[in-house]
C-alpha cells in the first residue's frame, strides 16, 4: 500500500500517473467480446483469469479495474473484486467459500437481508447458521467455535442498533480454529483498516459513501492474500457476477471527494448526535463516538473516526406511531433506504429489526439517522419542530407498541431491513 495519506491515495489510486499529456480521469469503457489477434494469444490471455486481464467483459474492462485498484488501496489490501450491489458483496464470498455441512457465526445485530440470506438461502445449501451475541467475549467465542464453523460474519458497528464489536479479538479467536473473518466494513470505509486487525475478507457496499450521490448501486471484497483472492475471484465469475461499467465510473468520481463529505457529515452527524442525547424526548443515543453507544471502547481503540450514520433511542412514553408522525413531519430528511449519500434521511427502524438471542433491548422505538451535507443548523431546527410533532403524540400510559407487520413487508413479502 502507499505511503501517502489517505486524502491523497484518494486522488492517485485507480488512475495511472499522466505523464504526458492525457485526461485526468480514467476512460468508462463498456464492452462484451475482446478480439484477439489469433486463438493462441486467446488461450495464453484465458490463463490471466484472476489478474487484471481484458479477456471477456464479464471479467472486467479497464474501469472495472480502476475501481478495484483504488478499493484495495483504501482497505489496505492486495486485491478487490467489484460486484453488482452492496447483498451481492456479501452473497458472494459465502457462496464461494462454503460448502455443505459447514457453518458460519453470525452477530445477531447484522444487517437484515444477510441474515435473510443465511436462514433462506444458505440453508438449503447445507450450511448452518449460528448467531451470536455480538458483545460476545472470548471464553464464550471459544465455545461456539467447532472444526464445522468455517466462517465468522462481523459487522462493527451493527445494523440499526450500532454495537462495536472487538473485532481483534474476533479475528485472533477464529483463526485459532482455522476459521477465516468476513465483515462488512461499509460504516467504517474510511476510519477502520480491516486488514491491520485481522479481517480476512472485507466486505463494502459502494452505494453509500463511495458513490456518495444516492444514484449507483455497487459492492466490494477486497482481501489481503494470494489464497483469498483465488476463490473469491474465481467463486465471482462463476457465479456470473458483473457490475455497471458506468455505475464503477461514477464511484471512481465519487470517491474523489470521499474524505472531504467524510469530514464535513461526520461532523454534522456528532454534533447532532450530541445535541439529541440532550434532549427529555431522547433515552439514548447509539452513535458509536458517544459513551452511550455499546462498545464505544472498542471504537475508540480501533477506529479513527465516525461517519454519518446513527440511531436513536426514544423514552418509553413515545410509541411507534409518534416517531411515524415526527419522522412525516420533518421538511429536510427524506424517508427512504440506504446511507452515505448528500442529503440527510430518516427512517423509523424498530420493526425492522430481528433478533435470535435476545440481544437488542434498548426499552423504546427507535430511529436511524443519516446525516447529509446541509447546514448542521437547518438540521437541528428541523429535528426541533419534529420533536415537538413527537411530544404531541405521546402516551399518557406505557403499553406495548402495536404490531405493525402486514405494513411493514416489502416486495417479497418480508420485513425491510436495509
Amino acid at each position: 500500500m502507499s505511503t501517502n495519506r489517505f486524502e491523497t491515495r484518494l486522488g492517485l489510486s485507480g488512475r495511472r500517473p499522466v505523464k504526458s499529456h492525457g485526461y485526468v480521469n480514467p476512460k468508462l469503457v463498456r464492452g462484451s467480446t475482446v478480439l484477439y489477434p489469433n486463438c493462441a494469444d486467446r488461450r495464453e490471455i484465458g490463463k490471466r483469469r484472476l489478474e487484471q486481464a481484458e479477456i471477456y467483459g464479464l471479467y472486467g474492462t479497464e474501469t472495472h479495474f480502476a475501481l478495484e485498484s483504488m478499493i484495495a488501496e483504501i482497505e489496505g489490501g492486495t486485491h478487490c473484486q467489484i460486484v453488482s450491489s452492496g447483498l451481492a458483496a456479501i452473497t458472494v464470498p459465502l457462496l464461494a467459500y462454503l460448502k455443505a455441512g459447514d457453518r458460519i457465526l453470525v452477530p445477531d445485530s447484522v444487517y437484515g437481508p444477510t441474515r435473510r440470506f443465511c436462514d433462506a438461502t444458505l440453508s438449503k445449501f447445507g450450511v448452518t447458521t449460528t448467531y451470536y451475541d455480538p458483545m460476545i467475549v472470548e471464553r464464550d467465542l471459544r465455545a461456539m467455535l467447532t472444526a464445522e464453523a468455517k466462517v465468522v460474519f462481523v459487522e462493527s458497528p451493527g445494523s440499526h442498533t450500532f454495537e462495536v464489536q472487538d473485532v481483534p479479538m474476533i479475528c485472533r479467536v477464529t483463526h485459532d480454529f482455522g476459521g477465516k473473518v468476513f465483515m462488512d466494513n461499509t460504516w467504517g470505509i474510511r476510519n477502520f483498516m480491516p486488514f491491520s486487525h485481522g479481517v480476512d475478507v472485507s466486505i463494502q457496499a459502494l452505494t453509500k459513501y463511495i458513490g456518495g450521490h444516492s444514484d449507483i448501486i455497487l459492492g466490494a471484497i477486497t482481501v489481503a492474500s494470494e489464497e483469498d483472492w483465488s476463490w473469491l475471484r474465481a467463486g465471482a465469475l462463476d457465479l456470473g457476477q458483473y457490475a455497471s461499467p458506468d455505475d464503477c465510473w461514477l464511484a471512481l468520481r465519487g470517491a474523489r471527494t470521499l474524505n472531504v463529505r467524510l469530514d464535513a457529515q461526520e461532523a454534522n452527524a456528532l454534533r447532532i448526535a450530541e445535541w439529541m442525547s440532550t434532549r427529555p424526548e431522547v433515552q439514548k443515543v447509539l452513535h458509536p463516538a458517544l459513551p452511550s453507544c455499546v462498545g464505544h471502547e472498542f471504537w475508540k481503540r480501533d477506529f479513527s473516526g465516525s461517519c454519518g450514520l446513527f440511531g436513536v433511542v426514544f423514552q418509553p412514553d413515545f410509541d411507534y406511531q409518534a416517531v411515524v408522525a415526527m419522522v412525516d413531519s420533518l421538511q429536510l430528511f427524506g424517508i427512504g433506504a440506504s446511507w452515505g449519500g448528500y442529503e440527510s434521511l430518516a427512517l423509523p427502524t424498530s420493526f425492522t429489526i430481528t433478533r435470535s438471542r435476545n440481544t437488542g433491548e434498548f426499552g423504546g422505538e427507535m430511529l436511524r439517522l443519516q446525516i447529509g451535507l446541509e447546514h448542521v443548523e437547518d438540521l437541528i431546527d428541523d429535528l426541533v419542530a419534529g420533536l415537538a410533532v413527537l411530544r404531541s403524540q405521546q402516551r399518557t400510559h406505557v403499553a406495548s407498541a402495536p404490531c405493525f407487520a402486514d405494513e411493514m413487508l416489502d416486495l417479497y413479502g418480508n420485513e425491510p431491513k436495509i
